[in-house]
């Protein structure tokens, strides 16, 4: 379903990824756990190439492109297969809740307007928010904007989908009712799912599959029980003691 080889990525001198290879196939889990600012976020954001790698290969369901040389329309078909959701909501501010959920399959896919309300009503209902369609972002609640950004995602019907922290910008209190629309799309849904979160315990609950990243690299990565109660690389071991 999705493939990665040697994906590099700088920023200036700095670089960010150091060759990071990576596949996970259909209807996966996948939990990315570490340190804050070691590579976990823009690893999602080159994959949705909303940052452009400098070097690697990226496949998803079929479609590859190389990073060093692919065009724009390369990318814009690589971009139709996954869809990103912010740690930041990212909604529209001047748009509903239902305008928010239609944009990307009225203005990317090219759906027309009746066929995208009526799907974009079931997106909503589906992360609970049926009663808040006319609502502007400005009169939501930040555990209601980010349903509408997981709506949205879901709306262009990807085969992978990318979360960057969805929680990390909400009160303690909105936190669980979040992550329990992710765990009912994983279930329900059987996408194939990257997770960067800082949320161990649902990583554990959630994940086929987690991986450790530091310093741009993934260190370790296997099962949950593997990863959790017996990890093998020593960073992970001081990383896991640290949260304790």
């Amino acid at each position: 379903m999705i493939k990665i080889r040697n994906l590099h990525k700088s920023f200036g001198a700095l670089q960010v990824l150091k060759g990071i290879d990576f596949t996970a196939s259909e209807g996966e889990v996948v939990a990315v756990i570490g340190p804050s600012g070691m590579g976990k976020s823009t690893f999602l954001r080159c994959i949705n190439f909303i940052e452009k790698p400098e070097k690697g290969i990226l496949e998803i369901d079929g479609i590859e492109v190389d990073a060093q040389t692919c065009k724009e329309k390369e990318i814009r078909n690589f971009r139709m297969k996954a869809s990103m959701v912010f740690q930041n909501y990212n909604v529209f501010k001047n748009k509903t809740v239902l305008q928010n959920v239609m944009l990307p399959m009225t203005a990317v896919q090219k759906i027309d307007k009746q066929t995208a309300q009526t799907n974009a009503l079931e997106y909503i209902r589906q992360v609970g928010l049926t009663d808040k369609i006319d609502a502007y972002p400005s009169r939501l609640s930040g555990g209601q904007q980010q349903r509408v950004g997981i709506a949205r995602a879901m709306a262009v019907n990807p085969k992978v989908m990318l979360f960057d922290e969805p929680t990390s910008s909400l009160d303690p209190e909105l936190v669980t009712g979040i992550l329990e629309i992710i765990r009912r799309l994983a279930k329900e849904h059987k996408r194939t799912m990257l997770i960067v979160t800082h949320e161990m315990r649902f990583a554990q609950e959630i994940a086929d599959r987690v991986l450790f990243m530091d310093n741009g690299m993934i260190l370790e990565e296997g099962t949950p029980e593997n990863m959790f109660i017996n990890p093998q690389n020593e960073r992970m071991k001081r990383f896991l003691d640290q949260l304790k």
